[in-house]
């Protein structure tokens, strides 16, 4: 194929897929040298934002919690693979939602510390925390403990069988911020009744950004005879995750918010002696195939396969990265932005002062006045925030410094009028 119609092509692939034409057409850069990361870390850092992402120098990007960045080798290998697709110059079904994609989840589960079989490719992590919920027999008076800080996606599946089944859902309070990980555990085991079937809770809340212990919940959990179900949508790119250590029942993760894949890619985790406990949700051909453990719940119809192309390059873009690297900059931005928001007079803070309880994700509280200014001045400079009262500041790999600088100008200024 000659190189102006493979561009084309490539072009008209990413416009399909929403993606700029200019991320299909790029050539990326290799990484910096290692001896760059321990001479200058700011300007490596700074190398890999201005070589390995598309986003403009005028851009400050704070809000990773919501929907993540997908670099240029990521968004390379989808817009290759749709062109490859159209050209059929693969000798399968370029898709899957009749496909377990074994090859795709071994490379996964080795990384997230699971068997393959025990991994299914969805969506997202509300599709996954779906999964779960409508899949699992319980009857009225059946109570689904959770907590006060989960996100729709985590919680609206369990008021959905509230409203079909008349299960029970009982709430426990977290407190903001929270003394400790033991004050946690001890909050969510002890909060535990005669009537629980389900612990669902999250692994990193998605409004504060805290860090449950989540291992000692899902043993202590287990020990009582309760299900654990994990909504991981923070967790994945975010911190290091081994879903064995977890030791959690189910898992849903959504790694297009922090490992770099392109939206649309969701994963579920059901430990492999969990998996019949399930019904599917979505029935098709091998939906009562056993043997399929958990690809079983990946048969849902046909999807676009070139988003777990990417998902595939985002992990392996974070592995090229160093994984270790990647977590230690997050941690440290956010360590950054507690610090500037713990020197604004006045301010209220939701995360904890022990950072073994955050990672990239800090938030504090305004008043709706000020947060609504803070949202106006942030859009005039350019920045994009989570826009709420509970103001959610996420950093990544492509946050500058100076974004958060530019940041708490505004955050003195408003809190200050």
């Amino acid at each position: 194929m000659h190189r102006r119609q493979l561009l084309r092509n490539a072009a008209c692939a990413a416009a399909l897929f929403g993606l700029p034409p200019e991320a299909a057409r790029a050539d990326t850069p290799s990484l910096p040298a290692g001896d760059l990361f321990r001479r200058d870390p700011e300007a490596y850092w700074k190398r890999i934002r201005d070589e390995q992402f598309l986003l403009p120098g005028w851009r400050a990007f704070l809000n990773n919690g919501s929907l993540g960045l997908a670099p240029k080798p990521v968004l390379r290998a989808v817009t290759e693979f749709l062109d490859r697709s159209a050209g059929l110059l693969i000798d399968e079904y370029p898709r899957w939602g009749y496909e377990t994609l074994d090859e795709h989840r071994r490379e996964l589960a080795a990384f997230f510390g699971c068997a393959k079989d025990e991994l299914a490719l969805t969506h997202n992590a509300t599709e996954a925390m779906n999964i779960v919920a409508n899949g699992l027999d319980l009857n009225a008076g059946d109570e689904v403990l959770t907590t006060d800080q989960e996100h729709p996606g985590g919680s609206c599946c369990w008021r959905l069988k509230k409203a079909r089944f008349g299960i029970d859902i009982r709430e426990v309070k977290i407190p903001l911020p929270p003394a400790g990980p033991e004050q946690l555990a001890d909050l969510l085991v002890s909060s535990i009744g005669p009537r629980t079937r389900v612990l669902s809770f999250s692994g990193i809340t998605t409004t504060t950004g805290l860090i449950m212990p989540v291992r000692e919940i899902c043993l202590a959990a287990r020990e009582k005879g309760v299900i654990t179900v994990v909504d991981g949508a923070h967790m994945n790119g975010q911190t290091p995750v081994n879903l064995h250590d977890l030791a959690c029942d189910y898992f849903a993760g959504s790694p297009h918010k922090w490992l770099f894949t392109p939206a649309g890619c969701g994963v579920f985790y059901a430990r492999e002696e969990m998996l019949d406990r399930l019904w599917v949700n979505v029935a098709t051909g091998g939906w009562d195939d056993r043997k399929l453990k958990a690809a079983r719940f990946m048969q849902v119809g046909t999807n676009n396969r070139a988003i777990f192309e990417g998902f595939i390059a985002g992990l392996r873009f974070l592995k090229e990265l160093g994984p270790e690297r990647v977590y230690g900059r997050i941690h440290q931005l956010g360590r950054m932005c507690y610090a500037k928001a713990r020197h604004v007079p006045g301010l209220e803070l939701l995360t904890p002062d022990d950072d073994r309880m955050f990672a990239g994700l800090v938030s504090f509280r305004l008043t709706a006045e000020q947060a609504k200014k803070a949202n106006e001045r942030c859009r005039e400079k350019r920045i994009w925030i989570y826009p709420s009262e509970k103001t959610r500041v996420s950093t990544h790999i492509h946050t500058r410094p100076e974004d958060l600088d530019v940041f708490f100008d505004i955050i003195r200024d408003v809190t200050r009028a």
